[in-house]
């Protein structure tokens, strides 16, 4: 039986969402933005960013694992579905669930970057520093953590607890 330790209930997370959108729309004012959601996980935060955010904003979608089942990253980075939209002189904010050990992102940026767009960031809803394995920048965090497998809002564990509204530490017994 898993344990299931709440880490961020729904009105923190709708908090932080909004201060990040803000930020966002600040910076990009004056720019093409494109939002490139990593799926599965960040479809939720995806979701509720992009309707807060208060500039025009192009969206897309790519699918890329390096979990499968497991609670700790196999290290083999698989692009399971490519962006489809052009991304050459825009902006590019990667919306990502978790930063975790940083490797797939790494992959990632490395990956759109052949595209020449205009700028790369990155916005996570948790940037997560304890199995971090390479530098990678998150230039909107909206909440960090030091340690824990966590699951909620969007956030699996083979394929379970996405459904849930608020994120929670998963303790598997």
């Amino acid at each position: 039986m898993a344990d299931l330790i709440p880490v961020l209930n729904k009105d923190e997370i709708e908090k932080m969402v909004a201060d990040v959108a803000q930020k966002i729309s600040d910076d990009y004012k004056d720019s093409e933005l494109v939002l490139i959601g990593v799926l599965k996980g960040a479809f939720v935060f995806m979701a509720d960013l992009m309707r807060k955010i208060t500039i025009p904003v192009k969206i897309d979608f790519v699918g890329i694992s390096s979990y499968g089942s497991n609670t700790v990253s196999s290290g083999k980075i698989n692009l399971t579905r490519d962006i489809e939209i052009n991304i050459k002189n825009k902006d590019v904010l990667i919306i990502e669930d978790i930063v975790d050990t940083g490797l797939t992102l790494k992959y990632l940026i490395d990956y759109l970057k052949s595209f020449d767009p205009k700028s790369v960031k990155i916005c996570a809803l948790l940037d997560k520093h304890e199995r971090r394995e390479t530098e990678i920048e998150v230039a909107y965090p909206c909440h960090r953590l030091e340690e824990g497998f966590i699951v909620g809002y969007g956030i699996d564990y083979a394929e379970n607890y996405r459904n849930l509204p608020a994120i929670y530490q998963l303790n598997l017994n």
